[in-house]
């Protein structure tokens, strides 16, 4: 008997296991990273309070997949089920059909299942990103403001309007793929052929089931193409024309009947599909298609073209008047200017003597120090190391002092990491160079007598009006210039690693340590927590390092902005975040605002044209072109823990109504809001440049002068910036405008008439100011706070507008003799902002001018100040003499420099020529070229040691010969 052994399947079944069990590996390390990303997201959330905001975004993302998987994974496969299910048994079916069903029938159970699934995941994904449009729509409320169209609710364009949209959307691609697929699925299988009759001629030939499915699906499909024609309707309300959005005659004549009568013929063919389907004859409803087609080109295309071209144009103002007023009046609305204040007036231009008298309080606050200009002065007298540094250009703020309100410049003393060099080993970045320190302040209308600020907050340790409070904090963890993560905190006597500050607490010692005690991010003690994050930041040391301990929290996501952002990721947040020192704590004051541009009847603005200026030159925004826009929330961000509280600031706006109920308990009412934060919120910078993009246009009244363009108006460009055609930013000042029975902190722009080249005309045709000041009680906005007056230069008198009074300034022969002077050596002259203000009764500009070193340490000093006043100017050393001169010897009214004397020894753009010691108040002794040499000799010193204890010989070298070149340059200069 023979005995027939097979061969073992030990080696196919070993591959077989290998690779099942590296597909489960790669799956679950790919699920890891994927919780471990949202589980570092969570803890993120949940330690600054508003885990419930990630949540919510969680559920409704998951919910909007389910939706659209199921609501288009079930119409397909129920398509697809009925097409094969009903197919012919029978059917004669030609040879190659016979081939395409022999590829097709091994996969079929496959594809019935699998088609739905991959469009369902497409869908899923797709309806995901759609869910603030559904929960808003869901949480919509009433405006109370109807349209001038439809009558409808504005609500209704804000929330319901986008919701239908998408959904139509939704449901037309579902038919439309359903009906694809009916038609391939009904051909495989033979429920439609295509075949020769006798004589040559090409037949359609479709079973009674397949004729039914297709007719019922195309039905369906033209139902929800009549709704939509119908909403278009709707939609032309926020659609801009050539010469306003919204419909006019021709849109309201034409357009929106010829949608209606659209939407009336796809209904009718959708109800001959449906017959077809009954009766089975296709006839007809091809017949309506066709006509639904010519209806489009006809009534859709034809008819408005012909009732623009030849009843419109002959008579457009006539025709169109009523819906300029309606854009006119909606975009006044939706841009918040609908309570502009104008007034017209005929502007003084003689300087006569005393003029100012009556403006005392306004001259007094004018700010010659330009946040712009004097970051490298504040840089040289402030930064003690390299590795600090200060925003450029600087923040404006206000402070009450002694009783009296100062407008200051301010700006935090963050980290340069950057600056390290090799001394930034991930020790040093992640658990030493934690945090900045303190707060500069400097007033913003008063000089020493060398052309320097005036210090009110400086100093390491700080010293001030503000850190002589008790409960002063000045260290700075959360900053727009902090490191990417931290690592903080250590158990109850612990030695401290966190450089406080590059000074001694003690006799003998260089620095002082800190540790971090508030609660400004996830804990990180476990081995789980630091995995987690590990894989976040991508870093091994986390993981290893014996500085992460049991009560270690890791500090990430610290730009005020982003964590705003995050936290309410609903808002277009202000380009400039500002800080302040509010009840002892510095604290970044942010502004969010909520924006639409469905609004109907409103000017559409493009967000990142009408902010870009000098300042700002290249915004950018998820949505950019809006027509609606409310500043809702005044936001802070806790600069020592990182804290983030949002405070519903306009509680009339819809768009924050509705945000409220889908983010519940996440705003705070004003109410909550301290006396001190709100003395200094102030009108956004960002919200008023979008103002003045409108108001360029939109400050008109009537029709006719819109229509005409016949005192249409444009932001001027920067004067200083000569390289392109940037805009002059708006300016904060504290000043007294027509109407006002007290000076205010406020903020302005200037307008000149439209034009390039040659055309242009640089002359001031309107002044706007709005009511900056917030007010100074517990949880009140303060009345007059947004009050946009606008000053309407009367075309009897000609002012100057900016750019030719700073081509007056720049052509003046004494004035160009002096700056030449100023020019001499290897100085540079730097031309301040050019401020204008509406005293005297008429309009007086100021431009302070900085010189610097054109080599080596910059900073930048305050020698002398250009005015001008109509056609006449001074140049003088302060602002008070240069204001005495230009109003006959005696201007009525004194500077805040009214109290300097210049140091006529001083050489301009000489560091040397300044004698101020960054320690003390503003009053010291130490000459500034010996701080800055003694500063680049601490910095060479502290790179040295850094070097020595890494064991780079090269750097070691390089910051021992810069250590030895500083203090040879400082004992020649101080042997002269």
């Amino acid at each position: 008997m023979t005995t027939t052994s097979s061969k073992p399947a030990a080696p196919r079944t070993t591959r077989r296991v290998v690779t099942i069990s590296l597909v489960i590996i790669a799956v679950l390390l790919v699920g890891f990273f994927i919780f471990a990303s949202l589980y570092a997201d969570f803890m993120w959330y949940q330690q600054i309070g508003f885990d419930s905001v990630l949540v919510t975004q969680w559920l409704a993302r998951a919910t909007m997949f389910v939706i659209g998987f199921l609501a288009m994974a079930v119409p397909v496969w129920l398509t697809i089920q009925l097409a094969y299910r009903l197919r012919p048994v029978y059917a004669r079916l030609s040879s190659q059909l016979d081939r395409y069903q022999e590829v097709v029938e091994p996969l079929r159970r496959l594809a019935m299942w699998g088609i739905p699934v991959f469009f369902g995941f497409f869908a899923g994904f797709s309806t995901s990103t759609q869910w603030e449009t559904v929960w808003l729509w869901v949480n919509g409320v009433t405006t109370e403001t109807t349209d001038p169209q439809f009558g409808l609710d504005t609500g209704f364009y804000l929330f319901a309007m986008p919701f239908y949209s998408a959904a139509l959307g939704f449901i037309s691609a579902v038919l439309l793929i359903c009906l694809g697929l009916t038609g391939v699925v009904s051909y495989l299988y033979g429920s439609v052929r295509v075949g020769q009759r006798e004589g040559g001629r090409w037949e359609l030939r479709i079973s009674k089931s397949a004729r039914i499915q297709l007719a019922i699906l195309a039905g369906l499909y033209l139902v929800v193409q009549a709704a939509s024609l119908w909403l278009d309707r709707y939609k032309t309300l926020s659609e801009t024309g050539d010469l306003i959005t919204g419909p006019g005659y021709t849109g309201v004549n034409a357009v929106i009947p010829g949608q209606a009568i659209l939407a009336g013929i796809a209904a009718f063919v959708a109800i001959l599909f449906f017959v077809t389907a009954i009766i089975g004859r296709w006839r007809f409803p091809l017949i309506g298609t066709a006509l639904l087609i010519v209806s489009a080109v006809v009534v859709g295309v034809g008819y408005p073209w012909i009732v623009d071209r030849f009843q419109v144009a002959p008579n457009e103002f006539s025709l169109e008047e009523q819906y300029i007023d309606r854009n006119l009046e909606m975009t006044k609305v939706a841009y918040g200017i609908d309570g502009l204040e104008k007034t017209e007036t005929t502007a003084v231009t003689d300087a006569e003597p005393g003029a100012l008298r009556e403006d005392a309080q306004t001259t007094a606050s004018i700010r010659i120090m330009d946040p712009a200009i004097i970051s490298p002065t504040v840089r040289q007298l402030e930064q003690f190391r390299a590795y600090y540094q200060f925003t450029d250009p600087l923040d404006v703020d206000r402070y009450e002092i002694n009783g009296e309100s100062q407008d200051t410049v301010v700006s935090v003393r963050e980290l340069d990491m950057e600056a390290l060099g090799t001394a930034g080993t991930w020790q040093n970045r992640t658990v030493v160079y934690t945090h900045g320190y303190g707060l500069v302040v400097a007033a913003g209308n008063q000089r020493t007598s060398d052309g320097n600020p005036v210090f009110l907050e400086r100093g390491i340790p700080a010293t001030g009006f503000l850190s002589d409070s008790e409960n002063f904090q000045p260290r700075v963890y959360f900053g727009e210039q902090s490191p990417v993560y931290s690592i903080v905190g250590a158990p109850d006597g612990t030695t401290p690693v966190e450089l406080d500050y590059p000074r001694g607490s003690e006799d003998g010692q260089s620095e002082t340590k800190t540790t971090f005690e508030g609660d400004g991010g996830p804990k990180i003690g476990t081995l789980f927590d630091k995995l987690i994050y590990a894989l976040k930041f991508q870093s091994t040391d986390i993981l290893l390092s014996d500085y992460v301990n049991e009560d270690s929290q890791i500090l990430y996501d610290r730009d005020p902005k982003t964590r705003v952002q995050k936290a309410a990721p609903y808002l277009d947040l202000d380009n400039d975040p500002y800080p302040s020192v509010v009840d002892g704590r510095i604290v970044w004051i942010v502004d969010g605002y909520t924006t639409a541009s469905t609004y109907p009847y409103s000017r559409t603005v493009s967000l990142s044209d009408a902010i870009a200026d000098t300042t700002n030159p290249t915004p950018r925004f998820t949505i950019d072109d809006i027509n609606y826009i409310r500043n809702s929330v005044k936001a802070t961000v806790d600069a020592y823990d990182g804290s983030v509280t949002l405070y519903a600031w306009d509680t009339e706006d819809p768009l924050i109504q509705a945000w409220q109920k889908v983010y519940p308990n996440t705003i705070k009412p004003i109410s909550e809001m301290s006396a001190e934060l709100i003395s200094h919120v102030r009108y956004p910078t960002d919200l008023f440049k979008v103002q003045r993009a409108t108001l360029g246009q939109y400050h008109v009244d009537d029709a006719q002068s819109f229509y005409q363009r016949d005192n249409a108006w444009a932001t001027p460009v920067d004067p200083q910036d000569t390289t392109s055609t940037r805009l002059q930013p708006p300016y904060y000042l504290t000043m007294q405008m027509p109407g006002q029975d007290e000076p205010s902190f406020s903020m302005f722009t200037t307008f000149i008439p439209p034009g390039t080249g040659t055309a242009s005309r640089n002359i001031l045709t309107g002044y706007l100011a709005v009511d900056a000041n917030a007010g100074s009680d517990n949880g009140v906005k303060a009345e007059g706070y947004g009050a946009l007056r606008m000053l309407v230069v009367s075309a009897d008198t000609t002012v100057p507008g900016p750019g030719q009074v700073q081509n007056t300034f720049d052509a003046d022969p004494v004035v160009s003799g002096q700056i030449n002077l100023l020019r001499q050596g290897q100085s540079e002259v730097l031309n301040g902002n050019l401020l204008t203000l509406p005293v005297g009764g008429g309009f007086l500009y100021v431009q302070p001018v900085f010189v610097q070193s054109s080599g080596g340490t910059q900073l930048p000093t305050l020698q002398k100040v250009l005015v001008a006043f109509g056609d006449q100017i001074a140049f003088e050393d302060t602002l008070n003499e240069a204001l005495d001169t230009l109003f006959g010897g005696d201007s009525g009214a004194d500077a805040g420099d009214g109290t300097v004397e210049p140091d006529p020894d001083a050489t301009p753009g000489d560091p040397s020529a300044t004698p101020t010691d960054p320690s003390d108040g503003g009053g010291g002794s130490i000459d500034v070229q010996e701080q800055a040499l003694l500063n680049d000799a601490r910095e060479a010193m502290l790179e040295r040691e850094t070097a020595l204890q890494a064991g780079d010989w090269a750097a070691f070298g390089e910051a021992d010969a810069r250590l030895t070149d500083a203090i040879d340059r400082l004992l020649e200069l101080t042997a002269e």
